[in-house]
């Protein structure tokens, strides 16, 4: 699922206004075999939406002063997320400057914490429905031509899972790996 989302387009319909952006980078995070994955420990208040239905949003707060976006991808009680770490902006940049000051460009949303932040989301926006219409995935039809893999980044444990999906032609990627792990899809 994780590089299957890579070229569809993020929505929000804020308060303040509509954002898109095209994802470009994602990790998957998988269950409970997966020492990375928040699932990892069982369920707990701040993972519950992981083990929920598939197509909702799972937003957590991570360090004291990011939130994280997430896309549910498994049935209910198999916890899996696709974390969204890049996305190129769309529409609405006005209001994504508006929300990170001194950020513009691709630099608006060239991370997870720098995504949430430029687009307005919080644990407030956590479990929607992303097939409703306040946040949702839109498919038109964009072909990414150049799919690699890496290792997830910031974690210690699960290092070796390539589960790092990512738009190589993009220059709105967070960070890009020393070398090249593995390039193209599969």
């Amino acid at each position: 699922m994780a590089e299957e989302i890579i070229g569809k387009f993020l929505v929000y319909r804020s308060p303040r206004g509509r954002l898109a952006a095209r994802i470009v980078e994602v990790e998957a995070y998988i269950g409970q075999d997966d020492p990375a994955c928040h699932a990892s420990r069982g369920m707990t208040p701040r993972n519950r939406p992981m083990f929920g239905p598939p197509g909702h949003s799972y937003i957590y707060f991570v360090y004291g002063m990011y939130h994280c976006l997430n896309f549910v991808t498994e049935p209910e009680n198999q916890p899996a997320a696709v974390l969204l770490r890049a996305a190129e902006p769309v529409s609405g940049m006005e209001i994504m400057r508006e929300l990170s000051p001194g950020k513009d460009g691709y630099h608006l949303l060239n991370g997870p914490g720098k995504f949430c932040r430029s687009f307005g989301l919080t644990t407030d926006q956590n479990e929607l429905d992303l097939t409703g219409n306040v946040l949702y995935i839109e498919d038109r039809n964009y072909t990414v031509s150049n799919i690699n893999r890496s290792p997830r980044i910031g974690i210690k444990e699960g290092t070796e899972r390539l589960w790092r999906f990512y738009d190589a032609g993009s220059p709105a990627v967070s960070r890009m790996p020393k070398a090249a792990v593995r390039k193209g899809k599969g």
